[in-house]
């Protein structure tokens, strides 16, 4: 990589960092897997940048590579599951905004982490505001299928919200 594509890279990855922690944080349940997924994140990031096809947006293209390397790491780590007590006792982070969540978003980032791993991609991307078009893209399913799945893993979510109320 050239000095000035170090440069480019550099600033798309300030730009895209809370893209990358949210795609993270939604794979990861332990603070220092977090911290390893990021890095392993960044790393394929870096190897994949110079060879960028600017057909798709930075996000599509950042979506794509976070993903397919978060559920990679989630099946290779499967046989390692964790309990969600450990998770919640373990809550920090690194140096971003996030760290002050509210309660609410908590509780979201908790019941996503209940999900499939691609059910988790799809409503990351659905809360981010990509379209179906593009979540398909970036999932390889059809867009009619993101439409559904998508509803469906609404309804779940807020089934959890509302045991929570109870």
């Amino acid at each position: 990589m050239t000095a000035a594509q170090e440069i480019e890279f550099t600033n798309y990855l300030e730009k895209h960092k809370k893209l990358i922690y949210k795609v993270a944080r939604v794979y990861c349940n332990d603070a220092e897997d977090l911290k390893d997924l990021i890095q392993d994140i960044i790393v394929q990031l870096w190897k994949a940048f110079p060879s960028y096809n600017d057909q798709y947006a930075f996000s599509t293209w950042t979506y794509r590579i976070a993903l397919n390397v978060s559920i990679s790491q989630l099946r290779k780590s499967a046989s390692k599951s964790k309990r969600l007590e450990e998770y919640l006792e373990q809550y920090e982070y690194l140096n971003i905004d996030e760290q002050h969540e509210d309660k609410n978003l908590a509780n979201l980032f908790r019941f996503i982490g209940l999900l499939k791993p691609i059910d988790k991609a799809i409503i990351l991307l659905h809360l981010d505001g990509i379209s179906n078009k593009e979540v398909a893209e970036i999932t390889g399913l059809t867009a009619s299928n993101i439409s559904t799945k998508k509803q469906r893993i609404i309804e779940e979510l807020k089934g959890h919200f509302e045991t929570l109320k109870n």
